[in-house]
This record gives structure tokens, sequence and C-alpha cells, in this order.
């Protein structure tokens, strides 16, 4: 797995950060009509006359909209680019644009909300430059503040991403206790962002850190040594009694380095032990014991599975695969002695297609170089089909090096075989176009073929194309967020365009 891959990013993890984003940008908009005298009696005292939409609504407004705009440049342009070494002294420069552009614009709209701090606090002809120089330096907070967010997601991606190899070398970390130490993260982060009260941020941060460090020892050590005794619950909860109360002072001793009071940081330390025992501790048993149930009704599927796949080898097995392909060299020597080429061919083609589907059809993953050649040989054995008509073109762009990249089995040619059923016709004039081609980490596929019109009496006349619903389940399944399907039809003509991340 490449460096390049845990820096890009999932779909899906992009729009949930432009939502979230875009929600606290309406909800910081909306704020600005509920706040009208949050400033007046600063601009009061100090002798100026405030008006709202002067003094804080249209300079809040603009601030809101640079910050959101901001963002979504650094999160989804400048920082992706920066990481992955792409054109880095144009974004460095377009980074650096950006902090004096918005420190710029900043300072100048606190001219108008802090213009009572003016012959106040900054006597002299110095105002505006402390002004200007407070929103430099608060700019460069928000943009460490973009770092730290930066680093906690990268670092997520790339934990989740590895989290089969993690688990396999640490039982008791898996992709549920790295997604909630995650998430524990961002909290925090969020509740730093917000500027909210330091007691409040300290007591959430240590409860949920107190209550997921519960979650992995109760799940993997606790539960199941307590599960081994006659009474398992009980013994559950009495041993979780036992940890939270060792835990109580070195709790409190942590407490104590940000409230600097005994009397708060043992009572929080307490209050913590007390939530963990009666709310952590039960809701961990809870969700271990219905885990313990989807694994056994789990067991039984698979059981039941197994014998079906058993039946389903046996019925496989009564067809010799040796005995088809001996009959195909068979035919092939004749056809080779009859001088019949085109039939030999066209039998060495499909023997090797039935090899493919054999033996390499039920693997996970393929090399690409391989579904190529089978592409390859099907377009070749329908060309002796189609090569006599004058009516049909066949135009195929398949590079010959392709990337030493695995692929899913049997992925592209659904819609080769979609073109070739529903786009050729030896009595009307028809077309296909097909072009195949991969860089370090994509693959790029186009199939773009002509309609037939089927007649009334055919009974496939409204069923849609060869396993196109199976393939976009499969690219679903298999590449979920890592593939791009775009599907046009017309009355005559069919396009497909697949861009899939290897």
């Amino acid at each position: 797995m490449t460096l390049d891959h845990h820096f890009a990013k999932p779909l899906q993890t992009s729009k949930i950060e432009f939502w979230v984003a875009t929600a606290i940008f309406v909800f910081s908009i909306f704020s600005l009509s509920t706040s009208h005298d949050s400033y007046r009696w600063d601009f009061e005292d100090a002798g100026i006359g405030y008006r709202f939409y002067k003094h804080h609504f249209w300079p809040q407004l603009i601030r809101y909209t640079l910050l959101y705009l901001g963002f979504l440049l650094l999160n989804y342009r400048i920082i992706p680019s920066l990481m992955q070494k792409v054109r880095v002294p144009l974004y460095s420069l377009l980074l650096l644009g950006l902090y004096l552009t918005y420190s710029l614009v900043s300072g100048v709209l606190d001219t108008y909300t802090k213009s009572y701090l003016i012959n106040w606090y900054y006597p002299g002809e110095q105002d505006y430059d402390l002004i200007f120089q407070d929103s430099f330096r608060h700019t460069l907070f928000l943009l460490l503040l973009v770092g730290i967010y930066t680093f906690i997601k990268y670092s997520g991606l790339y934990l989740l991403s590895n989290a089969t190899a993690i688990s396999a070398r640490y039982r008791f970390i898996n992709r549920e206790t790295l997604t909630a130490f995650i998430i524990w993260m961002v909290s925090v982060f969020l509740l730093m962002v917000f500027n909210l009260d330091q007691d409040i941020t300290v007591t959430l941060g240590i409860l949920s850190l107190s209550a997921l460090m519960l979650y992995c020892g109760a799940y993997y050590f606790l539960i199941p040594n307590a599960l081994k005794s006659k009474r398992p619950l009980r013994k559950y909860l009495l041993v979780s009694l036992v940890v939270v109360i060792v835990a109580y002072l070195p709790v409190a001793f942590l407490l104590l380095l940000f409230f600097h009071d005994e009397d708060n940081a043992f009572g929080l330390s307490f209050f913590n032990s007390l939530f963990q025992l009666v709310v952590t501790a039960p809701f961990v048993w809870f969700l271990f014991k219905r885990q313990m149930k989807g694994r056994e009704e789990m067991f039984v599927l698979k059981k039941e599975l197994g014998t079906t796949s058993a039946n389903l080898d046996f019925l496989r097995s009564q067809i010799n695969p040796h005995f088809l392909f001996n009959a195909l060299n068979t035919l092939y020597g004749t056809a080779l002695q009859e001088n019949s080429e085109r039939t030999a061919q066209g039998i060495q083609m499909l023997g090797d297609m039935m090899r493919f589907m054999l033996h390499e059809n039920h693997q996970q993953k393929i090399l690409l170089s391989r579904e190529v050649e089978y592409i390859r040989n099907y377009i070749d054995l329908q060309l002796l089909r189609t090569s006599s008509s004058p009516n049909i073109t066949i135009e195929t762009k398949i590079a010959d090096e392709v990337s030493n990249k695995h692929i899913a089995p049997m992925l592209l040619i659904p819609f080769i075989e979609n073109a070739f059923k529903h786009g050729i016709s030896l009595q009307h004039k028809s077309w296909i176009r097909i072009s195949l081609h991969s860089d370090p980490n994509k693959l790029y596929f186009d199939v773009y073929n002509s309609k037939q019109r089927k007649s009334e009496q055919d009974p496939e006349k409204d069923k849609s194309g060869i396993g196109l619903k199976n393939v976009k389940q499969r690219l679903d399944l298999l590449y979920p967020d890592r593939h791009e399907l775009i599907i046009r039809e017309t009355p005559e003509e069919f396009f497909v365009h697949l861009t899939l991340q290897l």
C-alpha cells in the first residue's frame, strides 16, 4: 500500500467534512441575528455610538464567509496537494497568499468590530498597528488549528486503513476501537475550537477517554475472563468495581494538573468512577453479549453455506475440465489438418478463456494484465464472427503495457459482452469502440457502441445488458468510494465510462 493511498481521502469522508463545515457556517450566520446587543456596552462605555450592522453583522458575515471558503480551499486543494508533493511551490505561495489575505481583511474588519478599543486600550498612533498585529496572530492560530485537524484526520485514515494489520499484532485493537479513539480526538478538538469553558473541556475529555479505555479492557480481558465463571455478570461487575477504584487516584492527580483545586479534582474523579461503573460497564456488557449472539448466528449461516458450497463443488467435479481441454485440443488439431486456420484460432482462444474461467475467475484479485488478456481473447473471438461483415466496425485501443496492479476478475468483460450482444447486427450498420489504459494508480475504461432495435418477438427485448446490475453491485462492494461509473444511453447509442482506483 503506497503512501499516496493513505493521503487519498474517501469520498464519504469528504462529503461529511463538507456538510459539517456548511452546517457550522449556516449556524454561525444564523447566530449573528440573535446577538444584537452583545457588544453594545463596550461601544457605549468607550463613548462610540453602536450600530449593529456596521459594527457587528456585516463584518462578521464577511469573516465567517472567508473562513468557510478558506477552509474548503485548504482542506480540499492546498493541503492534499502539499502532502502528495504536487506543484509544491505553487500551493505554498497560495497558502501564503491565503494567510496574508485573510489577515489583512480580518484586520480591516476588526477596525469596525473592535473600534471601541481604539483610544481606549490602544492609545496613541499605534492603534491600528496593534489591531492588525492581533489579526495576523489570530490567523496563525487558525492555521495551527487546521494543521492539528489535518493531523488527526490523516492519522485516523491511516489507522483505519491498516486496522487489520494493527489488530493482528495487538488483539485488543480493532476497527471499532480505532474509530472510537478517532472520534474522541475529534471531539476534544472541537471543544477546543469552540473555546468552551476549560472545566467542561477537561471533564468531557477525561470522561470519554476513561470510557474508551474501560471499553477496550472490558471487551477483550474482563468479560472473556468473567464468562468462565458460574456467574459471569456478577464477576464482571465486581472486577469493574476494582478497576474504577484503582483508577480513582490516577485520574484525580491528572485532573489536578488542569484545575489546581483538590476538591474539584477529587470530586470529578469520583463522578468519573461512578459514571464508568453505572453506565459504561453495563453498556459494554450489553454490546459484547449482542455481538456474541451475532457471531453464533453467523457461525450457523457459514456452516449451512459450507454445506451448500460442498454440494456445488461436487456437482462441478462431475464435469471433468481435463476432458473438455482434451476435446478442444483434438478439435484444434483436426482444424489445422483441414487447413481451417480461423476455426483453429477460435478453438485456441476459447480454450484460453475456459482455462481462465476455471482457474482464475474464483480468485479475489488477479493481475490486471490477465484480465486484459482475457478481454483480448474475447474480442478476437467475436471478430471471427463479425470480420466478414462490412457493416460492422470494431475499434479497440487497449494499452499493451498496463500497471502491475491487481483487479477483481471478470469486472470489465460484462460491459464488452453487453456491447456485442446489444450493439452488433449482421444486417444493419453497427459499431463498437473500446479503450483501456492505466496509470500507476488508476484504470480508465470506455465502451461506446451502437444499439440495435430488437424485434417484438425477441424474448430479451425489454431486458437490460448482461450482468450490468451485478457489476454495479460488485463495484460498490469491492471498490467503495474508489470508482466512478458513468452510463449514458440513447435509443441509438450506449456509452460506459469507468474510472477505477487500483
